[in-house]
This record gives structure tokens, sequence and C-alpha cells, in this order.
């Protein structure tokens, strides 16, 4: 996820990279590329990599790419074992790496959404299996069909393509940013240990109080993956996020509460909970609906560019290609296709047990499932596969299957309430995870364009990396689950035991979201007042030119989740601002060449100590699900007494100081930090100042 300014840096950069350079590795050489000890290491990496983003996706609701610590790693562990590693080696073990991240954003969006629709109480790990692999399998297939389109003709940007390109040429010609992310990893998985493993300070710091008659809250989730979310996203986003959460947690809980009465809890903020879980979430899922359908609407020259350019025919001749431009045969890749569609049918029949339906919807998926993969794989191209708008896509998604479903299932066939939520998800599913892994595969690409891999053989490991997620995505899913719960709802019909009030279920946005979506569609009970509420909202932030789908899922999440998030978007604008401040002696409206490069070496330090991070507590926090599921307690084994929330603060802020002491290394010298601070704020508060006076006419 990027700031526009850095986007339009890495844009110009790729552009650059695409027009005027060549590969790094030239087509005449052939450096090994596809080798055992690469699919060794990219089938551990993706399992690790796909754990994470599950636990994390599942946690705050976002997911952040994984090919950039993907690729550290990599090159961490290869070049520590072996001497004579190249970089498209690298290259192909972050390729199955973050195949198996952007499978999980997928599956997680959706599947677990027959937990909280109670068609499942468990993950059933067969269904799980089938859906991730029939749609990765897609996405991935009609992807390589737009290779050659999107990346050598179009020659889009990719601008995450584009950064890991540059991570990967940088460990190759040495630097410190491995030992940075190294450093980073570690400490993420001790704060996860400490906090989540021994529980030796509250995971949450809230509050509440009784004013004017209504309550107000605060609170802050201490986590230090959301705070690197934040940094990595930048203040923009970050801040859109967090006014979406005071928006519903500070504003609309409230007046709820003052207008209708606020329910007899034990303590105030369960009734901000209370509120915010049975009304203010469904505003959350109002936006969402438009906010999603709106983007792609807004999009529809790109989609229908893209489409149209998908159709064209590729016609080489007979001469031979150079090895950088030899892709999977598209006779093998649409006949592949054309295997999954029929697969896909039986899974279907198999599974709604109607053979109609399942007609119906293998023929709808083979139509729909081609062209989310081409809009997430071009829009991917132009604004990054972590800024593509895979939740709209989704979404709208579920929104086209309710109608198919409705029309074949119920008015043709008079099928059960039941049977038709459970079709709706199982078609769903596979498409939005067809859409996730598409913009992610055309990243990949993106970098072994650049870096001149060969083709085909980085598709054959986007393959190895979709089918190795697809085995771990069901077993993690569970462990999540019975560790945990997948969702406060899955969690109140099927309480963990020892734990009644639900207080360790993930929260799992998106899938409750689908879950209401559809149980309000074929049920009725959808919370319709507050939906058509946020309805609203989101055409009034359309109106003021905001991103709106931002805002939504600050709406739909607690506000606690949305300060960290906050707090590391502020620490990059300070960041990068202290670099240019330094660099031209002021804060400039427009940066000079030397300030901007200043910034980008600090951000990118700051990249790389986040991911280390998010990976570390991520992947602790799966560790730990494990140690629940055997019943180890850490907590009670060592006698551990968690800390107050003054204590349990300090020891957040520690650690978020060592973030920022590790991201400044990169920072020019001379100057405080704190002055830099100061500096900054007030140019901010000015800005501010000004642009809320009135304009002259």
């Amino acid at each position: 996820m990027y700031s526009n300014r850095r986007i339009e840096l890495l844009q110009s950069s790729g552009k650059n990279m695409s027009e005027h350079g060549e590969p790094y590795i030239p087509a005449h050489e052939s450096p090994p590329e596809l080798t055992l000890r690469v699919i060794l290491v990219g089938i551990v990496l993706g399992i690790l990599m796909t754990a994470a983003n599950a636990y994390l996706g599942l946690y705050a609701g976002m997911t952040v790419s994984a090919s950039i610590p993907a690729a550290v790693m990599s090159m961490i562990i290869l070049r520590s074992l072996f001497k004579d590693v190249s970089i498209l080696e690298n290259n192909a073990v972050q390729t199955m790496a973050s195949a198996g991240e952007s499978l999980a954003a997928g599956v997680i969006f959706t599947v677990p959404a027959l937990l909280v629709m109670n068609l499942w109480t468990s993950i059933q790990w067969l269904d799980t299996l089938i859906i991730a692999t029939l749609g990765g399998l897609l996405g991935t297939m009609f992807t390589i069909a737009l290779r050659r389109l999107f990346i050598v003709e179009e020659a889009l940007p990719y601008p995450e393509g584009v950064a890991c390109r540059e991570v990967l040429v940088a460990g190759e010609e040495g630097g410190d940013g491995a030992l940075a992310i190294l450093y980073a990893l570690a400490i993420g998985g001790i704060y996860g240990l400490m906090v989540k493993g021994f529980e030796i300070t509250h995971h949450t710091v809230e509050g509440a109080a009784t004013f004017v008659s209504t309550r107000i809250y605060a609170g802050m989730d201490l986590s230090i993956a959301l705070l690197s979310v934040g940094f990595i996203v930048g203040i923009r986003i970050a801040s859109f996020i967090f006014f979406g959460g005071v928006l519903g947690f500070g504003i609309l809980v409230p007046m709820y509460g003052l207008i209708y009465g606020w329910p007899a809890t034990n303590s105030l903020v369960d009734g901000f909970y209370i509120i915010w879980s049975s009304q203010i979430r469904y505003v959350g899922v109002g936006a969402m609906v438009v906010g999603g359908v709106y983007t792609l609407w807004s999009m529809r020259k790109t989609i229908l560019t893209g489409l149209s350019k998908a159709f064209v025919k590729n016609e080489d001749g007979a001469e031979e290609l150079l090895r950088t431009e030899q892709d999977i045969p598209m006779n093998h890749v649409f006949a592949v296709c054309g295997v999954l569609v029929v697969l896909t049918f039986f899974f279907y029949w198999w599974a709604t047990e109607s053979f109609i339906l399942a007609l119906a919807g293998a023929l709808f998926l083979a139509f729909v499932a081609f062209f989310f993969a081409a809009v997430a794989g071009y829009i991917a191209g132009v604004v990054g596969s972590s800024n593509s708008p895979v939740s709209g896509m989704t979404i709208a998604t579920l929104l086209f299957t309710v109608g198919l479903v409705y029309i074949v299932g119920d008015l043709f066939l008079g099928m059960a309430k039941q049977d038709l939520m459970m079709a709706t998800l199982l078609i769903a599913a596979i498409v939005a995870t067809s859409a996730a892994i598409a913009g992610d595969v055309m990243q990949d690409l993106k970098t072994g364009h650049m870096l001149g891999a060969t083709p085909k053989r980085q598709q054959v490991a986007e393959i190895i990396g979709v089918l190795t997620g697809a085995v771990v995505i069901g077993p993690v899913l569970s462990l999540l689950h019975d560790a945990f719960r997948i969702s406060q709802t899955a969690c109140q019909l099927n309480p963990l035991p020892g734990d009644p009030t639900c207080s360790k279920a993930l929260f799992a946005p998106q899938a409750e979201l689908i879950g209401a979506i559809v149980q309000g569609a074929f049920g009725g009970d959808l919370n319709i007042q507050m939906v058509v509420l946020g309805a609203a909202i989101a055409v009034a932030l359309i109106r003021l030119n905001m991103p709106v789908m931002s805002v939504a899922i600050g709406i739909y999440l607690p506000l606690g989740l949305s300060v960290p998030i906050m707090t590391g978007g502020v620490i990059s604008h300070v960041l990068l601002r202290s670099a240019h401040l330094r660099v031209d002696g002021t804060l400039r409206e427009v940066p000079s060449v030397r300030a901007e490069k200043a910034a980008k070496e600090v951000e990118n330090r700051g990249v790389l100590i986040g991911a280390g991070f998010i990976a570390g507590e991520s992947i602790m926090g799966v560790l730990i699900a494990i140690l629940i599921v055997a019943k180890i307690d850490l907590p009670e084994i060592f006698n551990v007494v968690t800390l107050n929330n003054f204590l349990s603060l300090a020891f957040f802020g520690w650690f978020m100081g060592v973030f920022i002491w590790l991201a400044t290394r990169a920072l020019p010298k001379g100057g405080s930090l704190f002055g830099d601070a100061v500096v900054i704020a007030a140019d901010s508060v000015g800005k501010l100042l000004t642009a809320l006076q009135p304009k002259k006419r």
C-alpha cells in the first residue's frame, strides 16, 4: 500500500526501467532459476507467509503484500546455505511465497463467512482446499494469458513489482536491508510472544466515560503489526481509516446511545461494543457496498481497456522467442482453464446437489472469474496490488452471485434458504480467490520481466506457490478458529471453552460483512436502516472525493484498531518530511530531487522494518495458536501477572521507539528528530488553518 506520491515515484521509476533499460540478467544468459533448493525454500516460506497473512487479515481486516519480506528472507536463507545463488533463484522463491500470501487474502475474506452464517461449525479442510485450488489456479492461468499484453505491450508500471526488483538487486549488489528486516522479524516475534503468548500486557487499552448525557470512548490496540501497516500505507490512507473509526465509534455509537438509550452492561466500554456490533457496523456494510460498486464504476474505462486488450490475439509468427519472453504455451493455459471450469461444475454439483445450479454457477464463474482477474491484474498495474480494490470486487461479485442464485435456485428450483446461502458463498469464494491472486501474479511477473527471468519458469513457480497455499490455508484457518474463534458472530454461535465472552475472537471484518450481506439477501434480516445510512455516508464521501473504501472499513472496525494504524501513518509522515527538512533546510511545497531521494531511502528502510514486524508478530500469532490448541497455557505455566494499562502502554511505546530508531538510521545527519517533529507539526497546523479559511471571491 502506498500514498499517491509514492505511487507516482514508483510508476515513473518502473516506466524508465521498462522503456530505457535492459533486464538485469540479459536474455542470452541462463543462470539457475527454478532449482530444487528454490522449490524447497519457496514451499517453506510460502507456508509461513500464508499463515502469517491469514492471521493478520482475520485479526485486522487487511493484508500486506509479502513480496518484499519474502524476497529478503529468500536472500537470507539461500545465501546462508549456498554460495552460488543467482538473483533469479531469489526471485523464484519470493514468487512462490507471495503467491501463498495473496491466495490467503482471497480465502479469508469469503470462507470464514460460512462460520458467520452457521453453515459450518468448523473449517472444512477438503472444501477449503478445493475452493483455494480452483480459484487460485484459475486466477493464475487467466493472468498468464494477460502477461504479454499488460507487461510487455502496455508496459504498465506495477509499482510493487518495481519495488521488489529494487530490493532483490540491492541484495545482489550488497547492502544492509536484509540485516534490518532480520532484526525486525526477531523483534516482532518477541513482541508477539510477550503480548499474545505470555500475556504480560493487555492487547488493548481502552476506557469510556459519561459526558453530557452520552458517553465518550478512547482506546488503542497495542499491535506493532498494525503500527507497521500504518507506516506502509502512509498518513493519507491511515488518516481516512482513522476518520472512519472516529465517525463510527466516536460519533455514531454515542449518537445512537443518546437517542435510543444505552444497554445495561457491566462496563461503559461493553455498551459501546454492543451498539457497534448490533447497529453501527451495518453502517460500514452499506458504505462498503456502495464504495465497492462505485470503485468499479469509476474505473470502468480502465476495465474496458484491459478486457479489450485481453481479447487481442497474439501473433508472434514462427520465429523463436527470447528466453525472457517464453510463457507457458497459451493452448496449454486455455486447456487447463477449461478443465478447471469442468472441475468447478462437479464441485458445485457435489456441494449443492443441484445439476442445473451447478451448471449455471460454472458458466457464470468462467466469465466472471476471467473478468475480475483481468480487472485486478490491470488495476494492480496502475496503482499496485495492495491498493487494488479486492474488497470492492468481492462485494460486487457477491451481489452478482446473489442475483444468479436467487433466479436459478429460488425462483426456478425452489431451494431452501440454507442451500441458497451455501451456493452463493461457494461460487463467490472461488471468484474472489481468483481476483485476489491475479494482481499478485502480475506484480511478480513484472519483477521477473525487469530482472530477466524466464516467464514460463516463474509461472511454474507461481503455480507451486498457489498449490502450497491451498494445502496450508485450511489447516491454518482451522487452527485459528479452534484457538480464538474466527469472528465474534461465529464465537457467539459456538463459544470457545473458557472464553464465554468471546474476548479473544478474531474480528474477520470482511467475513462478517459478507455473511451479513448474504443473510440479508436471503433472510431479510439485514439492518436496512443502518445499511441505508452507510450508503448515504458513502455517497457524501464520494461527493467530497474521499477514498470511501478506506473510510468504510474504518467505520466497520473498532476504533482501537485504527489508532495504531494512524500512529504508524504519522510516524511515516514525520520521518519523510524530516528527510526533506534536513536536505532542503526548509519544508518546501515541492521538495528538491535530493530531498525526495533521501526520503525514499527512509521510506525503504521503514517499509523493510515494518514488513519484518508484521511477519514476526503474525507468525508468532500462529505459533501461539498451536500452543493454545495443544492446551499449553504459557501464562499459567510461568505464573505471569498482566501489567496494568499504563505499563502496557509503556511496553508498547518502547517497541514503537525501537521501530522509529531503526527507521531513522536512514535519515540524513544533522538536526534532531524532536526538533524536526515540532517544525513539521507547526507546518501541518498552518496548512490546515489555511485550508479552513473561506476562499476569497
